[in-house]
């Protein structure tokens, strides 16, 4: 087999779906400028009557270069297209084989990372070395058993056949850092999840629990299912970033909330709800609607154990003008041996603490009376308790799994900690909830 040579991009021109088109167009050039990136839109797309700029705050639709927001090296709105750690392992694995197993990104850039990833990434963008043909990064078909050995294979570090690393390498632009590739199935696209060689426990199962039962609880979020692979369960998330149509597949412009807050994977540990809550009060579409979801996905996040997150978890739509907050993914309990946790995005000022008391302190960022949080909280815990054993038995969990995410992951005491006053009713509830599933 034959490892692909790295190569030295300056250039990547970038490809858009404008709204409601199934084929993409030239937009711009990103290049190469010392250590940074920088872009500048293409006359012709500027001269479009239905262009709409990539992100207004980072790229408004001006001739020439753009400049960079403070602390950037790449604009934002780009660089949520390109691959996180998944997919840099893939291309890795690629382009310098064993070499993979240690191999540090660092000796690759994201020029490259963009060019040589697949091209059904994330969002309505894609990344070419012409200006004036578009040739997309397709995969052959290959079935999950095949993709669950190749994912498998690059945990290892170990060079993929040349189909299985086609296969696979279609699945290299999307974001995260677990086994995953992209597969479609009819008028469907999904991302399908495999477990990793290092988990603890069922974590595809536990993924799949808490997207079941948060949707359950009112919120919106990706639809799941769960399959076998080489019996081994595969999550499968539907993609909320694809219409298909007669003509072929629209896609949906996405933004994450990194990109929202302009910050950087170095700077992520400045995010906070708070000022994501600021931003949808000003720039999304139903506000007030949107902040109350948001402040269920916090809240829910801590009563399930998901401690991870973190602002590239959390994603707009975006339409030229507004941004309106997609469906929840990435809802995944954290591996948690004792009590005490934080949340990876912070919930307001300098907290951060996995506590529901942190959450009610903040309620008036997110438009919401103490006493609608409380009631909030209320229907989350009690609709856990009461789906509990319905979603794991969907799962097929088993019972040394139930007991393992139940009161740890799942309804953690710390969570209830600091409770007081109007609230602390709330500890009773979980407490009574944790017991009769022990029962």
């Amino acid at each position: 087999m034959t490892i692909s040579k790295t190569e030295n991009y300056t250039e990547a021109f970038v490809w858009i779906w404008l709204p409601g088109e199934t084929a993409p167009i030239v937009a711009g050039k990103l290049s190469k400028d010392g250590n940074d990136f920088v872009f500048n839109y293409g006359q012709s797309y500027l001269e479009r009557n239905n262009a709409i700029p990539i992100y207004d705050v980072e790229l408004p639709l001006k001739a020439g270069i753009a400049p960079l927001l403070k602390g950037l090296n790449m604009p934002g709105c780009l660089r949520d297209a390109a691959p996180d750690a998944w997919g840099r392992r893939v291309i890795i694995n690629k382009m310098l084989g064993l070499k993979g197993v240690n191999a540090d990104d660092a000796q690759l850039d994201e020029l490259t990372f963009l060019l040589e990833s697949g091209s059904d990434r994330i969002g309505a963008l894609d990344f070419q070395r012409s200006a004036t043909h578009y040739e997309p990064r397709l995969s052959v078909n290959a079935s999950l058993d095949e993709l669950l050995e190749s994912a498998e294979r690059v945990e290892k570090g170990i060079p993929l056949t040349s189909e299985l690393d086609q296969a696979l390498h279609h699945g290299s632009s999307i974001g995260g850092a677990r086994p995953k590739a992209l597969i479609e199935d009819n008028d469907k696209k999904y991302i399908a999840k495999f477990s990793a060689t290092a988990d603890l426990f069922s974590v595809v199962k536990a993924e799949f629990i808490a997207m079941r039962l948060a949707a359950i609880t009112g919120l919106n979020v990706a639809p799941v299912s769960l399959t076998l692979s080489s019996h081994k369960d595969v999550l499968l998330i539907e993609r909320f970033d694809r219409v298909k149509v007669p003509e072929g597949w629209q896609r949906k412009s996405m933004l994450s909330s990194l990109t929202l807050f302009g910050l950087d994977e170095l700077m992520a540990r400045y995010a906070s709800y708070e000022d994501l809550a600021e931003i949808i009060r000003h720039k999304f579409t139903n506000a007030q609607l949107t902040l109350r979801e948001l402040f269920g996905r916090l809240t829910f996040n801590i009563l399930v154990g998901n401690t991870d997150d973190h602002a590239r978890n959390h994603a707009a739509f975006w339409d030229g003008k507004m941004l309106s907050l997609t469906p929840a993914y990435d809802i995944c309990p954290q591996g948690r041996s004792g009590g005490e946790a934080t949340q990876a995005m912070l919930i307001s000022g300098d907290e951060r603490m996995s506590r529901i008391a942190s959450c009610l302190d903040a309620a008036k960022h997110f438009l919401l009376s103490r006493e609608e949080a409380i009631e909030i909280l209320e229907n989350q815990i009690t609709r856990i308790g009461d789906n509990w054993l319905m979603v794991c038995g969907e799962a097929e969990l088993s019972e040394v799994d139930r007991n393992l995410l139940w009161g740890r992951q799942f309804l953690n005491p710390y969570a209830f900690e600091g409770l007081e006053g109007d609230a602390a009713h709330l500890n009773d509830i979980a407490s009574q909830v944790r017991e009769n599933k022990n029962n």
